[in-house]
């Protein structure tokens, strides 16, 4: 493939997929948290109410990942892990600037939606803005995200180098953030994700702590691309795409699987 060649493509399927996750994830806490919802009724509990919204938002995300658009761009949707596998040596320069800047716009989209669809509705959930929980100091916040992208990274690294765990990735990702939901979302709300803190942000004009999302995510995973090469310097990560399929078209460098190159099927 030309190292120039710009791929428009996976652009918008980066687009639509963080949309797609940004407001079906937003729209689980509305119907969730919201007392107009019968769900708030039939589980009191606001913790398995949480979990079950963590299920929701995780599995949209993973569902997407095995969808034509996921199998095209390899579904990042997500700045820290789009940053993570250029790190490793997986993606052009100008391939990773066409993500993020589709996954930052898929943000403002699924943000503008989820306000634009539920309304007030959406204030039970402060229209999706990710904000430090009440108690905690800032830089257990900032810990917190780090940490917890950190994980998400080092869990994919895992998964895709290794041919066996490799198709199980999406089932991965789904589980693990939906824990992640769960279990951060009091203490930052769990964004993971500068795109989807990006969009609510913007779209309500919420600036407050917002540094923090962009920064200790994107840290957080380039951290793990360092400690998964100290620890697991000999293997490979095998793809850059969360659910690799062979016959779909590839834009990424370092392939170690079967894979449709754009060089020699160009008119894909």
């Amino acid at each position: 493939m030309s190292g120039s060649q710009l791929n428009w493509p996976e652009y918008a399927a980066e687009a639509c997929g963080t949309g797609f996750n940004v407001f079906v994830g937003l729209s689980a806490g509305v119907i969730n948290f919201s007392p107009d919802f019968p769900i708030a009724h039939l589980v009191p509990s606001p913790s398995l109410r949480l979990l079950l919204t963590g299920l929701i938002f995780a599995g949209s995300g993973s569902l997407f990942a095995i969808s034509p658009l996921g199998k095209l761009s390899g579904a990042h949707i997500n700045p820290s892990v789009s940053l993570a596998f250029f790190a490793r040596g997986k993606m052009h320069g100008h391939d990773l600037a066409g993500y993020l800047i589709g996954q930052f716009i898929g943000g403002f989209f699924g943000a503008w939606l989820l306000l634009g669809i539920w309304g007030a509705h959406a204030a039970n959930i402060h229209f999706g803005i990710t904000a430090p929980g009440q108690g905690y100091p800032i830089w257990f916040v900032f810990l917190a995200e780090f940490g917890m992208t950190f994980a998400l990274v080092f869990a994919i690294f895992i998964f895709l180098s290794q041919k066996q765990l490799m198709r199980w990735t999406p089932l991965m990702t789904w589980l693990l953030v939906a824990a992640l939901v769960w279990l951060g979302a009091p203490i930052s709300g769990t964004s993971l994700n500068p795109a989807r803190s990006f969009g609510p942000s913007v779209v309500n004009w919420f600036w407050y702590f917002q540094w923090l999302y962009w920064i200790a995510p994107p840290l957080g995973g380039l951290t793990a691309v360092a400690v998964f090469y100290l620890v697991q310097r000999d293997r490979h990560i095998l793809t850059a795409k969360l659910f690799h399929a062979p016959l779909y078209p590839c834009i990424f460098k370092n392939m170690h699987v079967p894979h449709l190159s754009k060089e020699t099927h160009p008119t894909h």
